[in-house]
């Protein structure tokens, strides 16, 4: 497992929160999801081997947002 942290801008209430966290967990191979509203990231655990960061960040884009920056660390 793998996590992704995304940098977001465009979340402008908390129902933007809910609607990214709704559209990752729907992706294949994507586990535990954190949006961190304030900070305007996301955190998302994912199977490197179904899904990967880039492709998260495109969901995320689709939805209207704007992802300024994507990094991946190992899951420990």
């Amino acid at each position: 497992m793998q996590k992704a942290i995304l940098k977001v801008n465009g979340m402008t209430c908390p129902s933007c929160l809910t609607t990214i966290q709704t559209a990752l967990t729907k992706q294949n191979g994507v586990g535990e999801v954190n949006v961190l509203f304030n900070a305007g990231k996301v955190k998302a655990a994912f199977d490197e081997n179904a899904t990967d960061a880039q492709t998260l960040a495109n969901i995320v884009s689709e939805l209207g947002y704007s992802v300024e920056k994507v990094t991946v660390k190992e899951q420990k």
